[in-house]
């Protein structure tokens, strides 16, 4: 089965440059440079992992993260930021975040994160189910 997932970076070129590295690995890939498209297709759509930039014009990354996790508390969400301090990495763990990777991502990195992400989400969907 093939990663769904959504990618959200206000850098149009980056994303392009992402999606297109990801889907060379099998993964299926929604692009948006919008938080508020984001948290659009997260309510209407189901995604296995967001990977999104933790610095975004519309909205902080940390609030992304509170919103998407209303949204879908089992949702697995990876920020990616070129500013990451281990308070930061520790208040997005702590509200939900899978996990917080320095930019630019090694795309290997990137890749086994999403996959344990993606492996992480059928396990709690395997366990709700029960």
């Amino acid at each position: 089965m093939n990663e769904k997932v959504l990618l959200l970076d206000d850098e149009r070129d980056f994303i392009e440059a992402m999606a297109d590295r990801m889907q060379a690995r099998g993964m299926e890939v929604t692009t948006t440079t919008s938080p508020s498209e984001a948290l659009k297709r997260a309510r209407d759509e189901t995604y296995d992992v967001i990977v999104m930039d933790f610095m975004m014009p519309e909205i902080d990354g940390l609030e992304a993260v509170k919103e998407l996790k209303r949204i879908n508390p089992n949702l697995q969400i990876i920020l990616l930021t070129g500013y990451a301090t281990a308070e930061k990495k520790i208040e997005a763990k702590n509200l939900g975040a899978t996990d917080l990777l320095e930019k630019p991502a090694d795309i290997d990195t990137l890749t086994d994160k999403i996959r344990k992400a993606h492996a992480t989400k059928m396990k709690h969907k395997l366990t709700n189910e029960r």
